[in-house]
Protein backbone atom coordinates (compact mmCIF):
# COMPACT_ATOMS: atom_id res chain seq x y z
CA UNK A 1 0.00 0.00 0.00
CA UNK A 2 1.33 3.43 -0.94
CA UNK A 3 1.86 6.16 1.64
CA UNK A 4 -1.05 8.23 0.22
CA UNK A 5 -3.44 5.29 0.30
CA UNK A 6 -2.32 4.46 3.85
CA UNK A 7 -3.02 7.98 5.03
CA UNK A 8 -6.45 7.98 3.34
CA UNK A 9 -7.30 4.65 4.96
CA UNK A 10 -6.10 5.85 8.36
CA UNK A 11 -8.06 9.09 8.03
CA UNK A 12 -11.17 7.30 6.88
CA UNK A 13 -10.88 4.91 9.76
CA UNK A 14 -10.60 7.76 12.28
CA UNK A 15 -13.62 9.55 10.81
CA UNK A 16 -15.67 6.36 10.83
CA UNK A 17 -14.81 5.73 14.50
CA UNK A 18 -16.06 9.17 15.53
CA UNK A 19 -19.57 9.48 16.97
CA UNK A 20 -22.20 11.71 15.39
CA UNK A 21 -21.80 14.27 18.16
CA UNK A 22 -18.02 14.41 17.68
CA UNK A 23 -18.47 14.89 13.94
CA UNK A 24 -20.92 17.75 14.54
CA UNK A 25 -18.50 19.44 16.94
CA UNK A 26 -15.64 19.06 14.44
CA UNK A 27 -17.72 20.54 11.62
CA UNK A 28 -18.90 23.38 13.88
CA UNK A 29 -15.33 24.32 14.84
CA UNK A 30 -14.26 24.07 11.21
CA UNK A 31 -16.85 26.68 10.21
CA UNK A 32 -16.13 28.85 13.27
CA UNK A 33 -12.35 28.80 12.83
CA UNK A 34 -12.21 31.41 10.05
CA UNK A 35 -14.37 34.12 11.74
CA UNK A 36 -12.66 33.43 15.09
CA UNK A 37 -9.20 33.92 13.62
CA UNK A 38 -10.39 37.03 11.79
CA UNK A 39 -11.89 38.45 15.02
CA UNK A 40 -8.74 37.76 17.00
CA UNK A 41 -6.61 39.49 14.36
CA UNK A 42 -8.73 42.64 14.04
CA UNK A 43 -9.71 42.97 17.72
CA UNK A 44 -7.23 41.38 20.10
CA UNK A 45 -4.03 42.11 18.20
CA UNK A 46 -4.60 45.91 18.15
CA UNK A 47 -5.42 45.70 21.87
CA UNK A 48 -2.12 44.00 22.60
CA UNK A 49 -0.37 46.58 20.42
CA UNK A 50 -1.95 49.38 22.46
CA UNK A 51 -0.62 47.84 25.69
CA UNK A 52 2.83 47.59 24.13
CA UNK A 53 2.82 51.16 22.79
CA UNK A 54 1.71 52.50 26.18
CA UNK A 55 5.12 51.63 27.64
CA UNK A 56 7.05 53.25 24.79
CA UNK A 57 7.94 56.76 23.66
CA UNK A 58 6.78 56.99 20.05
CA UNK A 59 6.05 60.24 18.25
CA UNK A 60 5.87 58.92 14.63
CA UNK A 61 8.97 60.93 13.74
CA UNK A 62 11.22 58.56 15.68
CA UNK A 63 11.19 54.82 16.43
CA UNK A 64 9.42 53.61 19.57
CA UNK A 65 11.70 53.30 22.58
CA UNK A 66 10.83 51.48 25.80
CA UNK A 67 10.17 53.83 28.74
CA UNK A 68 8.37 51.52 31.15
CA UNK A 69 5.58 53.13 33.18
CA UNK A 70 6.71 56.67 32.43
CA UNK A 71 3.56 57.45 30.40
CA UNK A 72 1.32 56.30 33.25
CA UNK A 73 3.26 58.43 35.73
CA UNK A 74 2.80 61.39 33.41
CA UNK A 75 -0.95 60.70 33.38
CA UNK A 76 -1.13 60.84 37.18
CA UNK A 77 0.62 64.21 37.21
CA UNK A 78 -1.39 65.64 34.30
CA UNK A 79 -4.06 68.04 35.61
CA UNK A 80 -5.79 68.03 32.22
CA UNK A 81 -6.20 64.26 32.42
CA UNK A 82 -8.01 64.51 35.76
CA UNK A 83 -10.29 67.23 34.43
CA UNK A 84 -11.08 65.08 31.40
CA UNK A 85 -11.53 62.06 33.69
CA UNK A 86 -14.12 64.05 35.69
CA UNK A 87 -15.91 65.15 32.51
CA UNK A 88 -16.09 61.57 31.25
CA UNK A 89 -17.71 60.33 34.45
CA UNK A 90 -20.15 63.24 34.43
CA UNK A 91 -21.29 62.10 30.98
CA UNK A 92 -21.74 58.62 32.44
CA UNK A 93 -23.54 59.37 35.70
CA UNK A 94 -25.81 61.98 34.12
CA UNK A 95 -26.41 60.51 30.69
CA UNK A 96 -27.11 56.87 31.54
CA UNK A 97 -29.94 57.28 34.09
CA UNK A 98 -31.55 60.20 32.24
CA UNK A 99 -31.59 58.39 28.90
CA UNK A 100 -32.86 55.12 30.40
CA UNK A 101 -35.61 56.86 32.37
CA UNK A 102 -36.87 58.85 29.38
CA UNK A 103 -36.68 55.89 26.99
CA UNK A 104 -38.52 53.59 29.43
CA UNK A 105 -41.33 56.10 30.02
CA UNK A 106 -41.75 56.62 26.27
CA UNK A 107 -41.65 52.87 25.56
CA UNK A 108 -44.06 52.10 28.42
CA UNK A 109 -46.75 54.41 27.08
CA UNK A 110 -45.96 53.81 23.41
CA UNK A 111 -46.57 50.10 23.99
CA UNK A 112 -50.19 50.97 24.81
CA UNK A 113 -50.69 52.99 21.64
CA UNK A 114 -52.36 51.11 18.82
CA UNK A 115 -53.11 53.91 16.35
CA UNK A 116 -50.12 54.47 14.02
CA UNK A 117 -47.87 52.60 16.44
CA UNK A 118 -45.29 51.60 13.81
CA UNK A 119 -45.09 55.13 12.40
CA UNK A 120 -44.58 56.72 15.82
CA UNK A 121 -41.95 54.12 16.70
CA UNK A 122 -40.10 54.88 13.46
CA UNK A 123 -40.14 58.61 14.30
CA UNK A 124 -38.49 57.93 17.66
CA UNK A 125 -35.87 55.76 15.94
CA UNK A 126 -34.90 58.39 13.35
CA UNK A 127 -32.44 60.30 15.60
CA UNK A 128 -30.46 57.09 16.08
CA UNK A 129 -30.00 56.89 12.30
CA UNK A 130 -28.97 60.53 11.94
CA UNK A 131 -25.26 61.18 11.46
CA UNK A 132 -23.57 62.70 14.50
CA UNK A 133 -22.03 65.57 12.52
CA UNK A 134 -25.34 66.75 11.09
CA UNK A 135 -27.08 66.38 14.44
CA UNK A 136 -24.37 68.33 16.26
CA UNK A 137 -24.57 71.21 13.80
CA UNK A 138 -28.37 71.40 14.21
CA UNK A 139 -28.07 71.50 18.01
CA UNK A 140 -25.30 74.08 17.72
CA UNK A 141 -27.74 76.24 15.81
CA UNK A 142 -30.34 75.71 18.57
CA UNK A 143 -27.93 77.07 21.19
CA UNK A 144 -27.05 80.30 19.33
CA UNK A 145 -28.09 83.71 20.74
CA UNK A 146 -31.23 85.53 19.61
CA UNK A 147 -32.42 85.82 16.88
CA UNK A 148 -30.70 82.73 15.47
CA UNK A 149 -30.95 80.30 18.36
CA UNK A 150 -34.30 78.55 18.72
CA UNK A 151 -33.91 77.82 22.42
CA UNK A 152 -32.84 81.33 23.41
CA UNK A 153 -35.59 82.75 21.24
CA UNK A 154 -38.11 80.61 23.10
CA UNK A 155 -36.68 81.65 26.48
CA UNK A 156 -36.82 85.32 25.59
CA UNK A 157 -40.50 84.99 24.67
CA UNK A 158 -41.15 84.00 28.31
CA UNK A 159 -39.00 86.86 29.65
CA UNK A 160 -36.11 84.57 30.62
CA UNK A 161 -32.60 85.98 30.00
CA UNK A 162 -30.53 84.44 27.22
CA UNK A 163 -28.24 81.59 28.22
CA UNK A 164 -24.65 81.20 26.99
CA UNK A 165 -24.89 77.38 26.69
CA UNK A 166 -21.81 76.33 24.68
CA UNK A 167 -19.92 79.48 25.74
CA UNK A 168 -20.29 78.72 29.46
CA UNK A 169 -18.00 76.40 31.40
CA UNK A 170 -20.92 75.34 33.62
CA UNK A 171 -23.59 74.93 30.93
CA UNK A 172 -21.52 73.53 28.08
CA UNK A 173 -21.37 69.92 29.33
CA UNK A 174 -25.16 69.57 29.85
CA UNK A 175 -25.65 71.30 26.49
CA UNK A 176 -23.44 68.69 24.79
CA UNK A 177 -25.03 65.86 26.77
CA UNK A 178 -28.55 66.74 25.59
CA UNK A 179 -28.05 65.77 21.91
CA UNK A 180 -26.14 62.66 22.98
CA UNK A 181 -29.10 61.53 25.09
CA UNK A 182 -31.54 62.45 22.34
CA UNK A 183 -29.57 60.52 19.73
CA UNK A 184 -29.63 57.27 21.70
CA UNK A 185 -33.28 57.32 22.76
CA UNK A 186 -34.56 55.63 19.61
CA UNK A 187 -32.45 52.51 20.08
CA UNK A 188 -33.27 52.24 23.79
CA UNK A 189 -37.00 52.69 23.15
CA UNK A 190 -37.00 49.87 20.59
CA UNK A 191 -35.18 47.54 23.00
CA UNK A 192 -37.54 48.42 25.86
CA UNK A 193 -40.51 47.81 23.58
CA UNK A 194 -39.14 44.39 22.68
CA UNK A 195 -38.72 43.59 26.38
CA UNK A 196 -42.25 44.74 27.19
CA UNK A 197 -43.72 42.69 24.34
CA UNK A 198 -41.88 39.60 25.63
CA UNK A 199 -43.72 39.69 28.98
CA UNK A 200 -46.66 37.24 28.86
CA UNK A 201 -50.05 39.00 28.86
CA UNK A 202 -51.42 36.40 31.28
CA UNK A 203 -49.38 37.95 34.10
CA UNK A 204 -51.13 41.28 33.63
CA UNK A 205 -54.54 39.66 33.32
CA UNK A 206 -54.05 37.74 36.56
CA UNK A 207 -52.83 40.87 38.36
CA UNK A 208 -55.85 42.90 37.23
CA UNK A 209 -58.22 40.13 38.27
CA UNK A 210 -56.62 40.26 41.72
CA UNK A 211 -57.30 44.00 41.78
CA UNK A 212 -53.71 45.27 41.66
CA UNK A 213 -53.39 48.95 40.64
CA UNK A 214 -51.23 49.94 37.67
CA UNK A 215 -48.43 51.20 39.91
CA UNK A 216 -48.18 47.87 41.72
CA UNK A 217 -48.25 45.98 38.40
CA UNK A 218 -45.38 48.14 37.18
CA UNK A 219 -43.30 47.53 40.31
CA UNK A 220 -44.05 43.84 40.85
CA UNK A 221 -44.38 42.49 37.30
CA UNK A 222 -43.07 44.82 34.58
CA UNK A 223 -39.81 46.02 36.12
CA UNK A 224 -38.67 42.63 37.52
CA UNK A 225 -39.35 40.89 34.20
CA UNK A 226 -37.53 43.67 32.33
CA UNK A 227 -34.34 42.98 34.26
CA UNK A 228 -32.42 41.28 31.39
CA UNK A 229 -33.34 44.15 29.07
CA UNK A 230 -32.34 46.72 31.67
CA UNK A 231 -28.98 45.03 32.30
CA UNK A 232 -28.19 45.11 28.59
CA UNK A 233 -29.18 48.76 28.19
CA UNK A 234 -27.33 49.90 31.32
CA UNK A 235 -24.07 48.33 30.14
CA UNK A 236 -24.58 49.42 26.52
CA UNK A 237 -25.44 53.01 27.47
CA UNK A 238 -22.61 53.27 29.98
CA UNK A 239 -20.07 52.21 27.38
CA UNK A 240 -21.56 54.68 24.92
CA UNK A 241 -21.32 57.66 27.29
CA UNK A 242 -17.82 56.72 28.41
CA UNK A 243 -16.79 56.69 24.74
CA UNK A 244 -18.64 59.87 23.76
CA UNK A 245 -16.79 61.73 21.01
CA UNK A 246 -18.84 62.69 17.94
CA UNK A 247 -21.20 65.13 19.65
CA UNK A 248 -18.38 66.85 21.55
CA UNK A 249 -16.11 67.16 18.53
CA UNK A 250 -18.74 68.39 16.07
CA UNK A 251 -20.89 70.67 18.22
CA UNK A 252 -17.98 73.05 18.85
CA UNK A 253 -15.62 72.69 15.92
CA UNK A 254 -13.76 75.93 16.72
CA UNK A 255 -12.76 74.63 20.15
CA UNK A 256 -13.47 70.88 20.51
CA UNK A 257 -13.89 70.03 24.16
CA UNK A 258 -14.19 73.69 25.16
CA UNK A 259 -14.62 76.15 26.61
CA UNK A 260 -11.52 75.62 28.75
CA UNK A 261 -11.76 71.83 28.34
CA UNK A 262 -15.05 71.78 30.28
CA UNK A 263 -16.65 69.30 27.86
CA UNK A 264 -13.61 67.31 26.75
CA UNK A 265 -14.02 63.53 27.27
CA UNK A 266 -11.23 60.98 27.43
CA UNK A 267 -11.72 59.77 23.85
CA UNK A 268 -11.26 63.31 22.52
CA UNK A 269 -8.13 63.73 24.62
CA UNK A 270 -6.76 60.49 23.15
CA UNK A 271 -7.54 61.72 19.63
CA UNK A 272 -5.85 65.08 20.15
CA UNK A 273 -2.82 63.55 21.86
CA UNK A 274 -2.33 61.07 19.02
CA UNK A 275 -3.18 63.12 15.93
CA UNK A 276 -2.47 66.69 17.02
CA UNK A 277 0.53 66.25 19.33
CA UNK A 278 1.66 62.98 17.66
CA UNK A 279 2.50 61.47 21.06
CA UNK A 280 1.39 57.94 20.24
CA UNK A 281 2.87 56.31 23.34
CA UNK A 282 1.12 58.74 25.66
CA UNK A 283 -2.13 58.34 23.72
CA UNK A 284 -1.83 54.55 23.99
CA UNK A 285 -1.50 54.86 27.78
CA UNK A 286 -4.71 56.91 27.84
CA UNK A 287 -6.37 54.24 25.70
CA UNK A 288 -5.35 51.50 28.14
CA UNK A 289 -6.81 53.53 31.02
CA UNK A 290 -10.09 53.94 29.12
CA UNK A 291 -10.16 50.21 28.34
CA UNK A 292 -9.68 49.32 32.02
CA UNK A 293 -12.40 51.78 33.06
CA UNK A 294 -14.84 50.28 30.57
CA UNK A 295 -13.96 46.76 31.69
CA UNK A 296 -14.32 47.47 35.43
CA UNK A 297 -17.57 49.43 35.11
CA UNK A 298 -19.14 46.79 32.85
CA UNK A 299 -18.18 43.94 35.21
CA UNK A 300 -19.40 45.84 38.29
CA UNK A 301 -22.72 46.70 36.65
CA UNK A 302 -23.26 43.11 35.50
CA UNK A 303 -22.50 41.84 39.00
CA UNK A 304 -24.77 44.33 40.76
CA UNK A 305 -27.68 43.80 38.35
CA UNK A 306 -27.29 40.04 38.58
CA UNK A 307 -27.29 40.09 42.40
CA UNK A 308 -30.43 42.18 42.45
Amino acid sequence: MSAVAYREAAGGGLWSRMSLGQKQVLWAWSFLAVPLVFYVVIRFWPTFQAFYLSVTDWTITKPASFVGLENYGRLIEDSLFWQVFRNTFLYLILGTPISLLISFVVAYYLDRVRFMHSFIRALYFLPFLTTAAAMAWVWRWFYQPVPIGVINDLLSSFGIPQQPFLRSTSQALPAVLAPAVWAGLGFQIIIFLAGLRAIPVTYYEAARIDGLPEGAILRKITLPLLKPTLVFLVVFSSIGFLRIFDQVYNINTNDPGGPLNSTKPLVLMIYQTAFSSYEMGYAAAQTVVLFLILLVISLVQLRLMRDR
